[in-house]
């Protein structure tokens, strides 16, 4: 029985190793490559190649097209997951970064099909992230982070947002109604900081900037212990260039 599986295991192996090659013949090709040219490619018998490549379709790695072999569904979401991976890992490590640069806890997050959606938080025991003790996505109107994604919508979808996820007040610094949410939002200035004391979590003070990330509606944020209310300009100034350097030094991209 010993002696079986270690005979069997290279010759599976091997296949994998035999696929894969395949696969990274048809990822040089744009436009697909039929059979005869990615076995050559791949540096295997045309019979192997055939007999993989029938899998690989089967299994919806590749697709055949007019005679050649293109990626398939299955290889393109892969593609898609490892591209949304890197960009996450990208987020989170350089999030991080922030906190510790800065000293607060910081906050990414995106407004996505009709929701507000928290993507990333870093923070440190010394610097803890606010509890989210209602509902996040609920109640946009009270922290900053919200504030700051609502305001770059434009009426109708706003309007929709308050509809399904009324104004109420969280704690006794809270925005009171929706008139008054509204009238804030106009009040802002467009791309400027957004700045939060006590409305969603007593004791605390949040800053949000907008991040324009290609059709993203995204925003970071930092928070402060009310007794430390005095840093918070400092604090988001320094967001606010790191964020900038953030986007200068690759094509950062919140489709996460």
């Amino acid at each position: 029985m010993t002696t079986a599986s270690t005979t069997a295991a290279p010759t599976l192996i091997g296949s994998v190793q035999r696929a894969l090659r395949l696969l990274e013949a048809v990822g040089t090709h744009r436009d697909g490559a039929p059979a005869k040219q990615l076995a050559r490619e791949a540096g295997l018998p045309l019979p192997t190649a055939y007999h993989l490549l029938r899998t690989l379709t089967h299994e919806g790695y590749l697709r055949r097209e007019n005679g050649v072999f293109l990626f398939g569904a299955a290889a393109e979401r892969m593609s898609g997951r490892a591209v949304e991976e890197s960009r996450r890992s990208r987020l989170n490590d350089a999030l991080t970064r922030w906190c510790d640069v800065i000293g607060a806890p910081v906050y990414c997050a995106v407004y996505r099909e009709g929701e507000i959606e928290l993507v990333a938080v870093a923070d440190t025991p010394e610097a803890p992230a606010v509890d989210e003790w209602a509902p996040f996505p609920e109640t946009g109107h009270a922290h900053a982070l919200g504030q700051c994604l609502l305001g770059q919508l434009d009426e109708r979808a706003r309007a929709d947002h308050l509809d399904r996820h009324p104004v109420r007040p969280l704690t006794r610094y809270s925005v009171r109604d929706r008139q008054a949410f509204l009238a804030r939002l106009r009040s802002m200035e467009q791309m400027k900081p957004v700045i939060e004391r006590q409305e969603y979590a007593q004791g605390t003070v949040c800053a949000a900037i907008p991040v324009s990330a290609g059709a993203a509606v995204a925003a970071m944020a930092i928070s402060l212990p009310l007794d430390q209310q005095d840093q918070l300009h400092c604090a988001v100034e320094q967001l606010q260039r790191e964020v900038s350097s953030l986007l200068r030094s690759f094509m950062f991209s919140i489709s996460i």
